[in-house]
């Protein structure tokens, strides 16, 4: 391990994303129900908090190996933290800017709200009571 990196392997690695550095992608799911008899609901504060604690554990690693840090937190409710927007926002452009058709325009957000639903449809499947035949 001498010599080697400590990162963990992003879950998305984004070559040459900002002034030549790569960023290193790290997608958190949160749900917006956990902790809500301390601080009641409030729309998109899990996913907010789920940025905060990742940038204060990653952000430094990734900086010192030359790598920027991106925390992509959503919410089961399908909210985003401001820097998965951003992240989106920017990937959102640049296939906008490739592709001709309108569609391609809401391409991004439409797909990464389908797959959310899909995970949590799937979770919750999971824990329906197996009915005995």
């Amino acid at each position: 391990m001498e010599g080697r990196s400590t990162l963990r392997p992003a879950d998305l690695l984004v070559f040459g994303w900002a002034e030549g550095k790569h960023a290193c992608v790290d997608l958190t799911g949160v749900s917006p129900l956990v902790g809500l008899r301390e601080n009641g609901f409030v729309a998109g504060l899990a996913a907010r908090k789920a940025e905060s604690k990742k940038v204060d554990k990653h952000a430094k690693a990734c900086a010192e190996n030359q790598h920027v840090f991106i925390p992509f937190a959503f919410d089961t409710f399908g909210s985003l933290a401001p820097e998965a927007i951003n992240f989106l926002t920017r990937v959102q452009r640049v296939i906008h800017s490739n592709c001709s058709t309108p569609r391609g325009q809401g391409f991004v957000f439409g797909r990464l709200g389908f797959a959310i639903q899909k995970g949590l449809a799937a979770q919750l499947v999971a824990r329906l009571p197996s009915v005995l035949m």
